[in-house]
């Protein structure tokens, strides 16, 4: 018997019209439920007659953030399409490819990319391209949304429909779309919300992209299906995050974002000052948390919810709890609600507790593959479990603890090192802003440590300080042969290391220390 998929929007257009579901803090827009719905049902109407979009056809979006993302999303609910954010960070020939797997009915674009919007979809054969202006209000689009009947009818669609096709970074490979369906973008929003006290009364920043599913699964759906209100940013500033969340007219109440984002806000010189009083909760994923970072933020009255997600997971499948000890700092917490988890060993069988295991992963909330690709799903999957190819060990207690990337474990010596345990020790070093380490090949040991690092302005380090600082505080192996001085660390849309571009630029680099 299949479930049927719910309209959040056109629910709370009914029993809250006037409350605010978005505000654009570029722009100062605010869109109360029943504009956003009535938008989305103008805009369904168009993409219906005009553009002949219907049933699983895909919609794709290049732009900066903006709340018509969302009206977007919630268009292609009424009319049972398929959203396709892109990442506008890509180049013309990367977007094109995307677009040629996609195969959309229709590329909606910003101003300050229709060069590329219209290169790629000249490559892809995508032949319906409308603007948008800067910010979802401008152009082809808004004439359209303008002139389209106020009413639709709006189709039957289920959770195991698609309703949007997100691709990954492509950090490993080509990029592929992951498929997430009405089902996962219920179940996310269930499992991520009830853990981070997410509600009708919840103001939610987003200023990861919507482009990603940090942004768009975490960081606006479960408050737009609670009720709350999703401020939007263009993209992550820190000097407008902290303005926003010290304004006490907009009341924001949760934060999402990978520890980069944190680490930018700690540093901006308006950190000491802001106020974060409000803030409930303050969740953060996409790599490990430095414990100093944990310790900073709790000076100021803030406790992360450390979470561990992917894409294909829906993203959520483990976040720690607002009042989580002290003593497990640096856990990211336990399973979700709704959700299974497994760590494995390379034959595929269980490992003990705190023994380091792959991660894997089943559940309503788990993708159910890849568009367009039956290959790269069939090796995603064993016996109906997604592998994550993410590291973890669990504890006693049944705190997880990610361990690190399964692929950027590297082995020195016969043991097996996870840079993100390297990494931490070295953020307790005052004089680092940012440090990653991957694996560079050794003559003797096969392979060892190298410290990419960025000094923090204003301090001075050596390579000799950097190692002498991990003496005592990691195993000889586990301490890193040589140390670069970078200016910046190569990182993608969403400030996450690239790991295998740093490691390519570090492989025979690097003084080395004895």
């Amino acid at each position: 018997m299949q479930t049927r998929a719910y309209d959040w929007i056109a629910r709370h257009a009914a029993r809250q019209p006037d409350k605010p579901a978005c505000i654009d803090s570029h722009s100062g827009r605010r869109l109360s439920y029943a504009a956003f719905d009535g938008r989305a049902c103008r805009l369904a109407a168009f993409l219906t007659r005009d553009l002949g979009v219907g049933r699983g056809d895909r919609v794709a979006v290049l732009a900066h953030n903006s709340p018509d993302h969302l009206v977007v999303q919630q268009a292609c609910v009424k009319t049972g399409a398929i959203a396709v954010p892109l990442n506008w960070r890509l180049t013309a020939r990367e977007l094109g490819e995307q677009l040629a797997n996609a195969k959309p009915a229709a590329l909606l674009f910003g101003a300050e990319f229709e060069g590329n919007a219209r290169q790629a979809a000249g490559a892809a054969g995508v032949t319906q391209t409308l603007g948008w202006g800067e910010d979802g209000t401008g152009g082809d689009y808004e004439r359209g949304i303008r002139d389209a009947r106020a009413h639709f009818d709006a189709v039957d669609v289920w959770h195991t429909d698609p309703c949007t096709i997100l691709y990954t970074s492509g950090a490993t490979g080509q990029a592929k779309g992951v498929v997430v369906t009405h089902g996962m973008a219920f179940f996310n929003a269930v499992n991520y919300g009830m853990i981070v006290r997410v509600g009708q009364t919840s103001v939610q920043l987003c200023s990861l992209p919507l482009f990603h599913t940090g942004g768009l699964s975490n960081g606006a759906n479960p408050a737009l299906h609670a009720g709350g209100t999703v401020v939007v940013c263009r993209q992550f500033d820190a000097s407008l995050v902290l303005r926003l969340v010290s304004d006490p007219q907009l009341g924001i109440t949760h934060l999402m974002g990978v520890p980069a984002n944190y680490q930018m806000l700690s540093q901006h010189p308006d950190f000491a000052r802001a106020d974060l009083s409000r803030i409930v909760a303050a969740a953060v994923g996409g790599s490990p948390v430095p414990l100093s970072m944990h310790r900073l933020w709790r000076e100021r009255g803030v406790s992360f919810q450390e979470g561990y997600g992917l894409t294909e997971g829906g993203p959520s499948v483990l976040i720690s709890e607002l009042d989580q000890p002290l003593a497990k700092i640096g856990s990211t917490g336990k399973p979700v609600i709704h959700g299974e988890i497994r760590l494995v060993d390379k034959g595929g069988s269980d490992v003990a507790t705190e023994d380091v295991g792959e991660i894997w992963i089943r559940g309503p909330a788990v993708s159910p593959g890849y568009w367009n690709n039956p290959q790269a799903t069939g090796q995603a999957f064993t016996d109906g479990w997604f592998r994550t190819g993410d590291a973890a060990r669990r504890d006693a207690d049944g705190y997880y603890y990610i361990v690190d990337r399964w692929k950027d474990m590297y082995i020195s010596g016969g043991e097996n090192v996870y840079p993100a345990e390297v990494e931490n020790v070295l953020y307790e070093l005052p004089g680092i802003a940012e440090v990653a380490v991957v694996g560079v090949a050794d003559e003797k040991w096969g392979e060892v440590g190298c410290a990419a690092v960025v000094v923090r302005a204003g301090h001075e380090l050596t390579a000799a300080q950097v190692v002498r600082h991990c003496d005592g505080r990691l195993a000889r192996y586990k301490i890193p042969r040589s140390v670069v001085f970078l200016d910046a660390l190569p990182r993608n849309a969403v400030n996450k290391v690239l790991k295998n571009e740093l490691r390519a630029q570090l492989n025979g680099r690097g003084p080395v220390v004895k």
